[in-house]
């Protein structure tokens, strides 16, 4: 059975990442931009982060430009608007597309496995968010509209797991 350890992907400085390396850890992976609404964001990101981190949980933050255009930036000009507008001290990733033919394989795997609202599989925006236990399978989607801190039982329940 595939799991989040059989996926790669590529750091925002353009290293590859194996997902393996987060093996046992509780993982928070998000499509975020830099230009929308839901950007505040990334501050309650940062403060699960800083939070649960220390416990086993890694927010990764995945950049995607495929809904309103809302992250035209190279991935220098998003690792820099992330860090000095919201301090982003969690991994963030390279660009990536989340819908579509060109969709990133983990992506492919994460709508899969939790389909969204009616059991569409497609992400409807920015800032959805997959919760994957310690075991590397999906335990939860969460809307865009869902707040960060809104997760934090969920992610407690997966770290004591």
């Amino acid at each position: 059975m595939p799991s989040i350890y059989d996926f790669e992907a590529e750091s925002i400085s353009g290293k590859p990442v194996a997902l393996s390396q987060y093996k046992g850890k509780a993982l928070l992976i998000v499509n975020t931009a830099s230009a929308c609404g839901f950007t505040p964001q990334f501050a309650g990101l940062e403060k699960l982060h800083q939070e649960y981190g220390p416990r086993g949980l890694v927010v990764l933050g995945f950049p995607c430009n495929q809904f309103g255009s809302q992250d035209p930036g190279d991935n220098s000009e998003i690792a820099s608007f992330c860090q000095v507008n919201y301090g982003v001290d969690f991994p963030m990733m390279a660009k990536i597309d989340v819908n579509g033919s060109e969709a990133h394989p983990l992506y492919q795997w994460l709508c899969a496995e939790a389909p969204g609202l009616l059991g569409s599989k497609a992400i409807k925006w920015n800032f959805t968010k997959f919760l994957v236990g310690k075991d590397g399978q999906v335990i939860k989607r969460y809307a865009p509209q869902d707040a960060p801190a809104s997760l934090a039982k969920d992610i407690a329940a997966a770290l004591a797991a």
